[in-house]
């Protein structure tokens, strides 16, 4: 009979056969666990998902994602018309920051803001009708939606503040004029008629005045000092400060607070502003009443 064949009924084979594993002290004499040696089932790789399989889970991410950006980041809004001119243009789209006042920011002068129509200030304009289109894109963020009625002027005062304009400008803030280089080309800071263009208002605490740079083809807070805010806007219904020109491209720039704000326009520096003369007044008449008396007691004499 001729000799079995190791391999064939399951015995171990000897350590010293070249290739076991045995005793050479390099694998300790232990027979394979694993692997086809062992009758060990290869371990197959996955199969990779096709792309159309993660195609909407993909689209589902970004659309989340989109939403997200819109609530509490970033939304875009279209200019529906002149009243911005010439800092915006009829068809421009402005990315509007949301993000800021969620951590309790409100607006400041001279920022460009969006806000939810106040008080009826759109009445009797025509609402537009969206494809599904524009309504898709609008419930993104990447349009606004046309239920929403939403306008966008420039913050000129702020709670505390007093607005004040005399014949055709200078516009001013709390006695201090201001220079406007952004107001259309041709207007006038203030516009001479009875019907809003000659105003002096105190903003209260919530409220901001806005205004628009195209100042004689804008309803703004001046036109609107008959509804139920005096023409004010409430902080509350600021949807965000625009910051930058998106579309079309070649108008895309940032939209920064003017210089002209840059100086102290708070009511604190308005109320120092005659406190020298005060206090010259205050120390003048001690020194007159003294002198007064010097006299009186050389003329007894």
């Amino acid at each position: 009979m001729g000799a079995a064949d190791p391999a064939s009924d399951g015995a171990v084979t000897s350590g010293n056969e070249p290739g076991t594993g045995g005793d050479d002290g390099r694998s300790g004499g232990r027979p394979p666990t694993d692997g086809p040696e062992a009758g060990g089932t290869v371990p197959q790789p996955k199969k990779q998902r096709s792309f159309w399989k993660e195609l909407p889970i993909l689209i589902g991410i970004a659309l989340v994602l989109a939403l997200l950006i819109k609530t509490f980041l970033v939304q875009a809004f279209s200019i529906p018309s002149d009243s911005m001119q010439n800092t915006l243009q009829q068809g421009d789209r402005v990315l509007v920051d949301k993000l800021t006042p969620w951590f309790g920011s409100e607006p400041e002068r001279g920022e460009v803001v969006v806000f939810n129509d106040p008080a009826n200030w759109l009445a009797g304009e025509p609402t537009p009708d969206p494809n599904a289109l524009q309504t898709f894109l609008s419930w993104i963020g990447l349009m606004p939606s046309a239920e929403e009625k939403d306008l966008i002027k420039r913050a000129v005062g702020v709670g505390g503040d007093t607005i004040e304009c005399k014949g055709t400008g200078p516009l001013k803030v709390n006695g201090k004029a201001l220079n406007e280089p952004y107001v259309y080309p041709g207007n006038t800071p203030c516009s001479q008629d009875d019907q809003g263009g000659q105003f002096k208002v105190k903003v209260p605490k919530g409220f901001i005045w806005v205004m628009g740079d195209h100042r004689q083809n804008s309803r703004d807070s001046r036109y609107n000092q008959a509804d139920v805010n005096r023409g004010m806007v409430p902080v509350d219904k600021v949807v965000g400060r625009a910051i930058v020109i998106a579309w079309p491209l070649n108008r895309w720039s940032t939209l920064p607070v003017p210089d002209t704000f840059d100086q102290d326009l708070s009511t604190r520096s308005a109320a120092l502003t005659g406190a020298p003369q005060g206090l010259a007044l205050a120390g003048a008449v001690p020194l007159v009443l003294w002198r007064r008396r010097r006299i009186e007691a050389a003329t007894t004499r």
